[in-house]
């Protein structure tokens, strides 16, 4: 599909006014996404405006990640189309995106081993797209204790749950508007599980908009205002989080083991 195309595909299926534009962050418009011959996202719209916390739900393979990085430009969708603050950015560049006030936590991490603590929260630290500067190094310091500790530990170093720490760290660092943390919780010690949490809360309370994908259904529904939840690449559900927390049979349909 061609730039123009896409551009009429933007416009004709747009669900959001123009005039609620400013406060849309992050919308994706009919999405469908490939990897390779395999059809993921089919036709997935997505928002968030500021200041909203979403929980962005579905069993392993639903097409959660494929949702997020189709969003943030990892991936080219074949059709459909992603606003950012009501610029059309399908199909990234990234680093453009993320200038744009969105910051990533990714499954896996991604710190940089071979960097202190205190290097990779430097390196990372800018002012937001209005300019400010609330999430300092010693904020950030203050919310995470544990990397304080460790603060000229080399990345590599660090625990899994550290790691993940240090992660949130370095994304806060850059004074996002929205914070999507993919499977912030995965293969973490039940202590480290429940600090995560904290701080997740201290981050919505803070303002910052954020989309939550983890498997605990329960955190999610109670941390945020909306949720959504995909099978097999299309939104079955997308509504107030406590119609989820309030509905079993929904519950174990799409979200059971």
């Amino acid at each position: 599909m061609n730039d123009m195309s896409m551009l009429k595909v933007n416009e004709a299926a747009a669900p959001v006014a123009a005039a609620d534009q400013r406060e849309m962050l992050l919308e994706a418009i009919g999405l469908h996404t490939y990897y390779g011959s395999s059809h993921i996202l089919h036709g997935v719209n997505f928002h968030i405006r500021k200041g909203e916390a979403l929980g962005l739900m579905g069993r392993n393979g639903m097409g959660k990640t494929t949702l997020i990085r189709t969003m943030l430009g990892f991936l080219n969708p074949k059709a459909g189309g992603v606003l950012v603050r009501g610029q059309r950015m399908t199909g990234g560049p990234t680093h453009k995106i993320a200038k744009l006030g969105i910051a990533y936590v990714p499954e896996g991490r991604g710190i940089f081993p071979n960097l202190t603590v205190r290097e990779n929260l430097i390196m990372a630290a800018r002012a937001g797209v209005e300019g400010q500067r609330e999430w300092t190094f010693d904020r950030v310091m203050a919310t995470f204790p544990r990397l304080a500790e460790r603060i000229e530990n080399g990345g590599g170093n660090l625990s899994g749950g550290e790691q993940q720490m240090l992660t949130i760290g370095r994304a806060l660092m850059t004074n996002p508007d929205l914070l999507i943390l993919d499977e912030a919780t995965e293969g973490l010690a039940p202590l480290i599980v429940r600090e995560i949490w904290r701080v997740i809360r201290e981050i919505r309370d803070s303002g910052i908009a954020t989309v939550i994908v983890d498997k605990n259904h329960a955190a999610i529904t109670a941390l945020t205002d909306r949720s959504m939840i995909l099978v097999k690449g299309q939104v079955v559900f997308d509504g107030p989080s406590g119609e989820v927390r309030n509905n079993p049979e929904l519950i174990k349909k799409h979200l059971g083991v």
